[in-house]
């Protein structure tokens, strides 16, 4: 099932994409695409087997496919080819950081820069939304059946400001820095979440092209290894890290994101973004 929320940015509305991929509006089940839908299976089921009498909604914008998650936490240099290309050993553990809320963005809003921009960049990823309540679980594969589904995500960086202080804070918090979207896929329909393609492309050229095989942890690992450091709840957004081709580590000129730049992504299965740069 593919969940979405289209409409003007604070006022999206929930729906469902039916088996023509027009969206049907699925508010008399729901306020909102949030962790308490996706943390009852049985309204969940109730959309999946009426999704297709539902009213149709009409065309809009597709916004974050989840209303604003408590926590967005991200994971560096999960990818084995990522590791080698910036010359270091893949992590021993996952490498862990948080990024605010407030920067998540639908899949063809602006990617806006922040003031004295100089090293901003792309990072195509998997996104996983949390359906389940998780606390110090040991298992992964019982720490995988509490992903509610499955986003494409872009985990855009400042990386000037990534390296101006003692944390990655400053780089990754700008506002519009977490385009998500355009829906939300169930886990269902993503049997095995480490056979995904992910690409990327600015400007139309290739600049990021991997598989989600090559992660260095996979997806129930992050996710028991995230439950022993704080808890999960349903509608937390994780972002399992990139493969090899950001700007940082192309030769010089690094082409970093400038205005007007348009950054192309898409997660097999998950759909694509569309964004434009503006300064």
């Amino acid at each position: 099932m593919r969940l979405v929320r289209v409409g003007e940015p604070g006022a999206e509305r929930p729906g469902v994409l039916d088996a023509a991929g027009l969206v049907r509006d699925v508010s008399g089940f729901a306020h909102d695409i949030d962790g308490e839908l996706l943390a009852d299976p049985e309204r969940l089921a109730a959309i999946e087997a009426g999704r297709e009498a539902l009213p149709e909604l009409p065309a809009a914008r597709f916004g974050p496919p989840i209303a604003r998650p408590g926590k967005v936490v991200g994971i560096g240099l999960n990818y084995r080819c990522h590791a080698a290309a910036a010359g270091a050993e893949p992590p021993a553990e996952p490498i862990v950081f948080l990024k605010p809320s407030s920067g998540i963005t639908g899949p063809a809003d602006e990617i806006v820069l922040p003031p004295g921009s100089t090293q901003t960049d792309w990072e195509v990823e998997l996104g996983v939304v949390i359906g389940t309540r998780l606390r110090d679980c040991p298992d992964p594969g019982e720490a995988l059946r509490s992903v509610a589904g499955y986003v494409a995500a872009n985990d855009v960086t400042e990386r000037a400001h990534l390296k101006s202080g003692p944390t990655w804070v400053r780089g990754k918090c700008h506002d519009t820095f977490s385009p998500i979207g355009p829906w939300l896929v169930t886990a269902d329909e993503i049997p095995d979440p480490q056979a995904l393609r992910l690409d990327l492309r600015v400007n139309g050229t290739q600049r990021q092209q991997g598989s989600t095989a090559h992660m260095v942890f996979g997806v129930g690992e992050l996710l028991s290894h995230l439950s022993g450091l704080m808890t999960l709840d349903p509608g937390d957004l994780v972002l399992t890290g990139t493969p090899a081709g950001v700007a940082a580590l192309h030769p010089e000129p690094r082409p970093y994101l400038r205005p007007r730049d348009v950054v192309e992504i898409e997660v097999q299965h998950l759909g694509r973004h569309r964004s434009t740069v503006r300064g």
